[in-house]
């Protein structure tokens, strides 16, 4: 009995980080799409000149 749920609890937590890992990767496409339009889409800053968009 204990190795049936100690097989069991190895695909649960193999089921949830292959989840995690999925959702993680969605995330990391977003933040990409958002960062690349960033550069391609940004004010122009006093003087004509194209500024950063972000602050540092």
């Amino acid at each position: 009995m204990v190795p049936v749920v100690l097989v069991l609890l190895l695909a649960l937590v193999l089921f949830g980080a292959g989840f995690a890992l999925k959702a993680l990767w969605w995330i990391a496409v977003v933040v990409l799409i958002v960062w690349v339009l960033g550069f391609v889409i940004r004010p122009a800053a006093h003087g004509g000149k194209r500024g950063s968009w972000y602050r540092w």
